[in-house]
């Protein structure tokens, strides 16, 4: 019996659809297995697993049962790509939900460049904000993109995802409700399906007991989500098309041989590798063989395979993950290339870099968001294109789209790599509890350090509960005691690493106007504040950097026309206090037109004043971002920061010093924030 014969018996008379005498003969058989010391859970091994939850969950059976295909039965079935996430609402998770929908069913997905369509099983244009509104409260969704290798062949995808998801409430016995985009934006059309986490039918899943379950929570077995999903799409595509002619199978293994990324080529050389690492360039097969020659060529020419003796090779210990990797750089590479060229800037290629925040040698870049975009749709993760200041073109991955906020096309930004150490309140904590037996709190931080005060001791309580949520690797007894492991500090580090997984550098935004709008603007910009630094950033006399000092050239002479600026000899003279000035200048411009709009007089904020009102909402300007605060008669614009958004249309208080306010906000246990 070979490996591709495995079947399982069915117990019991034949056609028997399982009476209890045929149970009771069952349990019985399964009872001597037991006493025989050959059941499932006997060994030390059984003893040693650990549960995975395997055999949970709707579709079990159906996904053991296609996850067990012998891999030569679908060697002409047609490729279909799924990619799944499941995704928690709890939290702030529904608003997530909202936006990823919002996201879906953006402008130029369709073919004709116009927003998505969001469609569900019986509506053609299905209503987002239903959906959404009826998963309140669910405990999770369900996320797929379903990418059909010949999705080009299909001229709607629409009718393929309704059989899909139909064959889906087959597997899983019960009744889904879902709704779907379909995108045609890149090379490979794809379906977004959003999947309800409930089950909404009661009905009998396989390999469960009957009943009602209906609005229970919808648990998928993992063999279905991995496997099973994935081979029932292949097989509607390939009902659909046709099985893959042998010209189709050959066409795309030839392609195959020069392609500087992982291929089903060489997943079979590495199959075939020996202990020692040896293949061979034989094969019982001659169109085989061409390919497999042809491809350890490419590997030796990569520096991944060398010829030991003809016909014999050795391949690299790291060969996969480095394929991958070049796979991973090609696809930014091109991603660079494609957005440069939609927005007509033109980059050597040897100009194009992927920013690598992990590295020791990674420096901070200033510079221009060509585009913004999402690297992984499944899981958020998005990126950014630079053009920096050094005159090269820098692809950044900028991580979780909640991480980081939104920056328009054209804006200036600072990207910085995060440096996943210890703070200083961990180290604090860890020198505090080694005085005092390996515990903290309050009170103890307050004997050891008399001079500080309670709201300062519960800052670093605050940084313990963080850890504590997301890693689970520091305790706190029933007093409210927290007890402090020697390698706290390795934990804390290990937290920050965590944290760098979903946001890995610090965008900040320098300027949301383009370049060119700066170089006349009504305000202090980006270039007048390069203009009168101390020590201005450096322009490479290449790209961007060019552009930047041809701007700053031109904005020179409108600061000296407006006598704002003056030639002397060999240099320019800029009047004292140039930034307060230009800034004066354009808050009063704006505060005029926003007088009239909210029916409130302006008062301009001045240094050591104390700021009250109720806080409204930030406006974008040549000088930077602005809040409006407004009080009953007039109102304000001060300096805007990212933590008065917590504190929309609520009251806030601070006092102005020079350019920068210390707010004080909420109940006022912590420091104020300025």
């Amino acid at each position: 019996m070979t490996p591709d014969d495995d079947f399982k018996p069915k117990l019991g008379k034949i056609r028997s659809r399982g009476s209890k005498r045929g149970r009771k003969y069952l349990h019985r058989v399964l009872q001597a297995t037991m006493l025989a010391g050959g059941g499932p859970g006997s060994g030390s091994s059984a003893r040693k697993a650990k549960f995975h939850g395997s055999q949970i969950g709707r579709g079990a059976s159906v996904g053991r049962m296609l996850a067990t295909r012998d891999r030569y039965a679908a060697f002409r079935s047609r490729r279909v790509v799924v990619k799944s996430r499941i995704v928690k609402l709890a939290g702030n998770g529904i608003n997530s939900a909202r936006a990823h929908l919002r996201y879906i069913q953006r402008d130029g997905v369709t073919r004709d460049g116009h927003p998505g369509e969001l469609y569900s099983a019986e509506q053609h244009r299905a209503d987002g904000k239903a959906f959404i509104d009826a998963a309140e409260g669910d405990r999770h969704q369900f996320r797929f993109i379903v990418a059909p290798e010949d999705g080009a062949e299909y001229d709607d995808l629409r009718p393929f995802v309704r059989r899909l998801m139909t064959q889906m409430e087959e597997d899983l016995g019960t009744k889904l409700e879902w709704v779907a985009v379909d995108h045609y934006n890149t090379g490979h059309p794809h379906s977004h399906i959003i999947l309800r986490g409930k089950s909404l039918s009661p009905g009998l899943a396989k390999g469960q007991n009957p009943g009602n379950d209906r609005g229970q929570d919808l648990v998928i077995a993992r063999e279905y989500i991995t496997k099973g999903l994935r081979e029932r799409a292949a097989e509607l595509v390939t009902l659909d098309l046709g099985p893959r002619s042998d010209l189709e199978i050959e066409n795309r293994l030839r392609n195959e041989v020069e392609q500087e990324r992982l291929t089903s080529i060489d997943r079979r050389l590495l199959r075939d590798r020996n202990g020692g690492g040896l293949v061979w360039s034989m094969d019982r097969d001659a169109f085989q063989q061409t390919l497999r020659a042809g491809r350890l060529q490419k590997l030796k020419h990569l520096g991944l395979a060398e010829e030991v003796r003809p016909g014999e090779w050795r391949l690299a210990g790291d060969l996969e993950g480095t394929l991958k990797r070049m796979g991973e750089r090609g696809d930014i590479i091109k991603t660079i290339h494609r957005e440069m060229i939609a927005k007509g800037v033109v980059r050597a290629a040897t100009d194009c870099v992927i920013f690598d925040p992990a590295s020791k040698d990674c420096r901070p870049i200033i510079g221009r968001v060509v585009a913004r975009g999402l690297s992984d749709e499944i899981n958020d993760r998005h990126y950014a294109i630079i053009d920096a200041l050094d005159g090269r073109t820098h692809y950044v991955d900028i991580g979780k789209g909640n991480g980081t906020e939104p920056t328009p096309e054209g804006a200036i930004v600072r990207i910085d790599p995060k440096h996943p150490e210890p703070r200083q309140v961990d180290r604090t904590v860890s020198e505090i509890a080694a005085a005092n037996g390996g515990r903290y709190d309050v009170d103890i931080h307050l004997r050891h350090d008399p001079s500080a005060s309670v709201s300062f001791a519960e800052t670093h309580v605050r940084r313990l509960e963080a850890i504590r949520r997301v890693t689970g690797r520091v305790e706190r007894e029933p007093d409210g005691t927290w007890v402090i492991a020697p390698d706290h500090l390795e934990r804390a580090a290990a937290f920050e690493r965590r944290q760098a997984q979903a946001s890995p550098v610090i965008v900040q935004t320098l300027s949301s106007l383009p370049l060119e709008r700066q170089v006349g603007a009504e305000g202090a910009t980006w270039l007048d504040r390069e203009l009168v630094a101390e020590t201005p950033e450096p322009l490479r006399d290449n790209g961007f950097g060019r552009e930047v000092r041809a701007a700053q050239a031109r904005r020179r002479q409108w600061l000296i026309a407006q006598e704002l600026a003056r030639e002397d000899h060999d240099r320019i003279v800029y009047r004292a206090n140039l930034l307060g000035i230009l800034r004066r200048r354009e808050l009063a411009g704006v505060a005029s037109q926003l007088s009239g709009d909210l029916g409130l007089s302006y008062v301009e904020t001045k240094s050591v004043e104390k700021v009250e009102g109720v806080y409204r909402r930030h406006i974008d300007l040549a000088s930077g971002r602005f809040a409006v605060i407004e009080k009953s008669r007039e109102f304000t614009l001060v300096p805007w920061r990212p933590v008065l958004e917590r504190h929309l249309g609520k009251q806030v208080s601070g006092i102005a010093r020079g350019d920068a306010i210390s707010w004080t906000l909420g109940r006022q246990r912590g420091p104020s924030i300025t």
